[in-house]
């Protein structure tokens, strides 16, 4: 390739618009273009990129037995209605109707296509366990697109769903795909990529995992313990808190006067905010009833695990004119009149003693109580937000917060799918059974951004051989006295019959030309000047600095297949 006619211009200054380092060096080195918020074209440096993100992910996929499929980006709502997603999923699924008026979505996800395509294939059980996967476009209609490939709201992306017999059987092979990911992972340059617990959110299914990169500009917040390999996301994630060693107290009402938050409340009557319990109401999806959650008054409810707890979508409670009974801002759980309410008391309260509580009453709350001398028959549920600094589930270490990029996901789906789809297989006892499902994704315009994230200078990205868009850069410096091209051609044509090259041929300084390569990140460049020819040399340097020497003209080939060796 040459530079003259490579398609998209290089920028030295940073767009106003870009929001991270890899937003940043795709727009400044020529990589994409913005059609409309999330949206974006790729030139010919990220679609290589791109294209062999794809091919590692194949090739692991193919040595666990996956089987490439295709499935369509247009897809019929009733067919998302089997599933009961059609309704369930907000707006962020792009709904539409054809030209006969039936129901369409563009598929932001492909379990139902998955299913729909197995369940006419695969209906005896010596068809199973199978997986198939695609590579394929998805549109989500992202309320939230930001920082170039990290968030969009079109997106490529690589899924996979395995069928299973048995809940065994899927376990073993999850074990596999887990095992597949790191080598992805790894030969796609960002072996540092974690795998966490996560929650199963949209997806369903019962064990989740997420593999992430932890860089400051990621959203999500991962929990990492210091002592051992604990690992997870936010969401799921637990820990142990202190034993209450407190004496129990006794009994009182006391008067707190314009006293609504826990650090007012607090300070008023003189105790940390541990030592006082909180009211959080929700309104569940489907169900009339509020929901009241006690929990610590120190700590935060933990959405996700408060939805897996009550299986229903929750929002914050604001219908306080139909529950005249609860006294918002005073509730606590003595004497409460929860009538036609579902109570949970977070797992941070089962030993609590001597707590202050709301009183049920405007401008009263409750000191002195105990949960289990005082409160019978509590529901205790684990749905706090672990904080920093807590002591590990699993050891004495200490949990530390991390920022983290999503760059794919795996999920033990069950029958989550298969059931509601009508999918079944007669088995080898002639019986009619539902097949166990799995599924597996990795955003592929994610995850190359993620390695600009993890591999860069200040200057540009900085790729891995296995991804590069081409190995060899060659730099041809010109000169009035010297027939700087002949060489430069000469170079180029012995390296291209090996190797991916680009050749700077273009008309322009040496500031330009080494300020464009580092923006292209190319592992190896060959440096071709007058003075260095002089001699008999051209210079012969990695994307990283790390390597840089004159070479013998005449061993070029040599220098730079030992360097790709290397670097591989």
């Amino acid at each position: 390739m040459l530079m003259s006619k490579l398609l998209g211009e290089r920028f030295k200054e940073k767009p106003g618009e870009a929001t991270s380092i890899s937003h940043i060096y795709l727009l400044r080195g020529g990589y994409v273009r913005q059609v409309t918020n999330g949206i974006y074209s790729l030139l010919p440096p990220a679609k290589r990129v791109v294209s062999k993100i794809e091919n590692i992910i194949r090739q692991e996929m193919d040595a666990i037995d996956g089987q490439e499929v295709l499935f369509p980006v247009a897809l019929p709502g009733d067919l998302w209605r089997e599933s009961g997603r059609f309704d369930a999923v907000g707006s962020e699924l792009v709904r539409f109707k054809d030209r006969g008026g039936k129901d369409m979505v563009l598929g932001m996800t492909h379990e139902e296509a998955a299913v729909h395509l197995a369940r006419t294939e695969a209906k005896s059980y010596n068809n199973y366990p199978f997986m198939i996967y695609q590579i394929q476009t998805k549109f989500r209609d992202e309320p939230r697109a930001r920082g170039g490939l990290i968030r969009v709201r079109e997106f490529t992306m690589k899924d996979a769903y395995s069928f299973h017999t048995s809940q065994e059987d899927l376990e073993a092979y999850y074990e596999q795909c887990l095992q597949a990911y790191h080598r992805i992972f790894a030969r796609a340059g960002v072996p540092e990529t974690v795998c966490v617990q996560s929650d199963t959110g949209m997806m369903g299914g019962k064990v989740a995992h997420e593999f992430m990169l932890l860089t400051d500009i990621g959203e999500d917040t991962i929990i990492i313990c210091d002592s051992c390999d604990y690992q997870s996301n936010m969401e799921v994630a637990t820990g142990k808190l202190p034993v209450a060693t407190t004496e129990e107290g006794t009994i009182e009402e006391v008067h707190t006067p314009n006293a609504h938050t826990i650090e007012e409340v607090a300070n008023m009557l003189g105790v940390t905010a541990d030592k006082t319990l909180k009211a959080c109401v929700f309104e569940m999806e489907g169900h009339k009833e509020p929901l009241i959650v006690f929990i610590r008054g120190d700590l935060q409810v933990n959405e996700a695990k408060l939805q897996k707890v009550v299986k229903a979508t929750i929002i914050p409670f604001e219908k306080y004119e139909d529950t005249p009974n609860l006294c918002f801002g005073f509730m606590g759980p003595y004497n409460l009149d929860a009538r036609d309410a579902k109570i949970i008391f977070d797992e941070s309260l089962r030993n609590e003693k001597n707590l202050v509580v709301g009183g049920n009453k405007k401008d009263y709350h409750i000191k002195g109580i105990s949960i289990s001398r005082d409160i019978k028959d509590a529901d205790f549920h684990d749905v706090a937000e672990v904080l920093e600094g807590q002591e590990c589930p699993c050891c004495h270490g200490k949990l530390q917060f991390k920022r983290g990029v999503e760059v794919g996901n795996i999920f033990q789906l069950g029958t989550r799918y298969s059931e509601s789809m009508g999918m079944i297989y007669i088995d080898s006892d002639g019986k009619a059974k539902t097949p166990i499902m799995g599924c597996y994704g990795i955003g592929v315009g994610r995850l190359l951004a993620c390695i600009i994230e993890a591999r860069h200078d200040e200057w540009g990205p900085i790729w891995p051989m296995s991804v590069a868009p081409w190995q060899v850069h060659i730099c041809v410096l010109k000169s009035k006295k010297t027939d700087m091209d002949a060489i430069g051609n000469e170079i180029y044509n012995k390296l291209s019959s090996k190797y991916e090259v680009i050749m700077d041929d273009r008309n322009v300084g040496a500031g330009v030309q080494f300020a464009d390569a580092d923006l292209l990140g190319i592992p190896v460049r060959v440096v071709v000047g007058e003075k260095n020819l002089k001699e008999g040399k051209v210079e012969l340097m990695t994307r990283d600095k790390s390597v840089k020497k004159l070479v013998d003209l005449g061993d070029v080939e040599k220098e730079v297949a030992a360097l790709i060796a290397e670097l591989s």
